[in-house]
């Protein structure tokens, strides 16, 4: 399953309705969709608990017809590891499933994870079986069955990478908290040297494929990442190389065995072939920009 447009062209949705807003992805797509002038609304867990029981009546009152939804809410890995955030996140699942049964939304955009792949296999491509080694990973992958079998709306699954840029919430490792560390510490920790390879996107890309994915009325299944995945000491170095002054990159002894993940991203091209995602050096510097601009104000 790989992605198909409903819309020749972009096409602005009626309204767009964000939850998980109040998160690291969703304050910046809600700023990006403002600024593409789309009708959005913004639903933070402050404005529904959606792993609450009644949550699902709860947000159908808040939804109109032909609603477009961007479903980003998740308690992530830094609320916890264990069972119980795994079910409060399966309810908030179920929360979204209920609503789109009393109201007839136009499109439900799911932002998954790549957790839901295994490291037995390195490269990786929208053809690559769903195998998930922890509860987080295990949730994304039930969440994604959830909505494709009880969900009445138009889906499309979108298998989010590493996301990096200013005002992360997460601070997991890789540039998010090496950025954190070079500039509070002047020291950047690895995990044994960093030989692992990931892939990393830029904030301002993810949000763009997602707005992308919104404005075609998309769906299927789509990775979203750059193709590209350095070793983690390489994105220390870079940081390093813009943080200003001498910064340590310490390594540590090995907890764990290396493992190494890149993605084949021909799916991605083909669906948007003027997609492009920058470079992680240039994501890097605005993003040191930006936190920079930030502090002196």
């Amino acid at each position: 399953m790989t992605l198909s447009h409903a819309h020749p062209h972009s096409r602005k949705p009626a309204r767009l309705v964000v939850l998980g807003a109040g998160g690291f992805l969703g304050r910046h797509l809600v700023t990006a969709s403002a600024a593409a002038s789309i009708e959005t609304v913004a639903i933070g867990s402050r404005d529904i608990d959606l792993a609450d029981g009644a949550a699902g009546a709860r947000l159908a009152q808040r939804l109109r017809p032909r609603d477009v939804i961007v479903f980003l809410a998740a308690l992530t890995p830094d609320k916890g590891r264990d069972a119980g955030t795994l079910m409060r996140n399966l309810a908030i699942g179920r929360a979204v499933c209920e609503a789109t049964h009393a109201v007839e939304v136009g499109q439900l955009v799911y932002a998954s994870s790549d957790a839901v792949y295994s490291f037995a296999t390195t490269l990786i491509s929208e053809e690559t079986p769903a195998a998930p080694l922890d509860l987080y990973g295990a949730m994304h992958r039930t969440r994604e069955l959830m909505l494709a079998a009880e969900a009445r709306a138009p889906l499309a699954l979108l298998r989010v990478t590493a996301v990096y840029g200013p005002d992360d919430t997460h601070n997991s490792y890789g540039p998010n908290r090496f950025l954190r560390q070079a500039l509070k510490d002047r020291r950047i920790s690895l995990f044994g040297n960093g030989e692992e390879t990931r892939d990393h996107i830029y904030i301002g890309d993810a949000v763009d494929l997602i707005l992308r994915v919104v404005l075609r009325g998309s769906t299927g299944l789509l990775n979203v990442a750059t193709g590209k995945s350095p070793t983690f000491r390489a994105v220390a170095e870079m940081i390093a190389a813009r943080a200003g002054g001498p910064i340590e990159i310490a390594s540590s002894a090995r907890q764990n065995p290396v493992t190494h993940r890149h993605f084949d991203t021909s799916n991605l091209l083909r669906a948007f072939p003027d997609a492009r995602c920058r470079p992680l050096r240039d994501g890097l510097a605005a993003t040191l920009a930006d936190v920079r601009a930030e502090a002196d104000a």
